[in-house]
């Protein structure tokens, strides 16, 4: 089976640098135009997060396909620092700590790491299992929502942060109903 991961369009926080997880942004005016730069992958079945930046970039990029979400494909709530960049966190003791354990410790007063990639690799193994049958699934979702599932399934193993990728871009790969191989980049 042919899966794509699609990162979402930019938003207004995207522009901004802001960490933009719980908070329902659209996508913004540039996000929407830098779409229609790109071109996409067909695919027999869309699955987005249930997030607006997300189904606004699937019905992009997909016209006219019926879009299936998954609640637990969302990003991450980043508690203290949602809405927020790091400049206006320069000094704020909770980021400086959070930075200090490498950026894969739990958000204060939000989620956990590791619970948000647990979440986000069962939503993804979910959503292929009830897509049984189908050749490509396109997956129309979150930065940290990709790197999660890729740092768990794809081969050969890399880190979360390694899979980063911009808004609008992605990865074309092949899974096995196990791993992932990584074919191309979009």
């Amino acid at each position: 089976m042919t899966v794509n991961f699609i990162r979402h369009g930019k938003t207004a926080g995207n522009l901004e640098k802001r960490y933009i997880g719980r908070t329902d942004e659209p996508l913004c005016d540039d996000g929407i135009a830098e779409l229609g730069k790109n071109e996409y992958p067909a695919c027999d079945i869309v699955i987005t997060s249930p997030m607006k930046r997300c189904i606004g970039t699937a019905e992009i990029i997909y016209p006219g396909m019926s879009v299936k979400t998954y609640e637990d494909l969302r990003e991450c709530d980043f508690g203290h620092f949602e809405g927020r960049n790091h400049i206006e966190m320069s000094d704020d003791p909770e980021y400086a700590d959070w930075l200090e354990k490498g950026g894969m410790a739990a958000f204060p007063g939000g989620e956990d790491s590791a619970d948000f990639r647990e979440r986000c690799v069962k939503a993804f193994l979910e959503a292929v299992n009830d897509s049984a049958g189908a050749d490509t699934i396109s997956f129309v979702v979150h930065g940290g929502t990709i790197m999660a599932v890729l740092e768990k399934l794809a081969v050969p193993h890399k880190e979360f942060y390694e899979y980063m990728i911009e808004n609008g871009h992605g990865y074309v790969t092949a899974f096995d109903g196990k791993k992932l191989e990584i074919l191309e980049k979009i």
